[in-house]
C-alpha cells in the first residue's frame, strides 16, 4: 500500500490553482489550507495466492479538496484537479506504476468511482472529488 500510495503522489507531483499551490499530502494536517489533494489507503485484498505468486488489489483514495466563500467558486476548481490527477494516474494498458525497485509488478489500474460532495460551513464551502482508485499489484520474490 505504501509503494502505490508514494508513487500516486510522486505522479500528481506539483499542480497549481489560480497561482497557489495545491499540497499533495498522505496526511492532512490542521495547517493545510485548500486547496489540497490528500492520498490515503483503503483496502488491501489478496486476490490470487499461489506457491509461484502472492497478487493484491490494493485501493487507495485520492481526494481533492477545495474551499471558497460564497459563490466564489468550488465545484469547477475540484473538477478541474481531479480530471488533472485522472490524466497523471489512469492508465489503460501500459505505463502503470513502476514498484520494481520494491520487488512488486503492477500490473492493472481501475478508477473505481468519481463521487463529489459539498459542505457548507461558517468559514466557507468546501467542495470534495474523491477518486478510488485499484491497482493489482504482483509480489515478484
Amino acid at each position: 500500500m505504501q509503494y502505490i500510495r508514494q508513487a500516486i503522489i510522486s505522479a500528481i507531483g506539483s499542480q497549481s490553482v489560480s497561482g497557489d499551490v495545491v499540497q499533495v499530502t498522505n496526511r492532512v494536517s490542521k495547517s493545510f489550507n485548500p486547496p489540497y489533494i490528500w492520498v490515503y489507503s483503503v483496502a488491501t485484498n489478496e486476490i490470487d495466492n499461489n506457491q509461484q505468486s502472492f497478487t493484491s488489489e490494493v485501493i487507495t483514495r485520492v481526494e481533492v479538496v477545495t474551499k471558497y466563500q460564497g459563490d466564489a467558486g468550488g465545484d469547477l476548481v475540484a473538477n478541474q484537479l481531479v480530471n488533472t490527477c485522472l490524466t497523471l494516474l489512469r492508465t489503460r494498458t501500459s505505463g502503470y506504476f513502476d514498484l520494481s525497485s520494491n520487488d512488486f509488478k503492477v500490473y492493472g489500474c481501475n478508477v473505481e468511482s468519481v463521487n463529489y460532495s459539498q459542505e457548507d460551513t461558517d468559514g466557507g464551502t468546501y467542495f470534495k472529488g474523491i477518486i478510488e482508485l485499484s491497482n493489482r499489484v504482483e509480489q515478484l520474490n
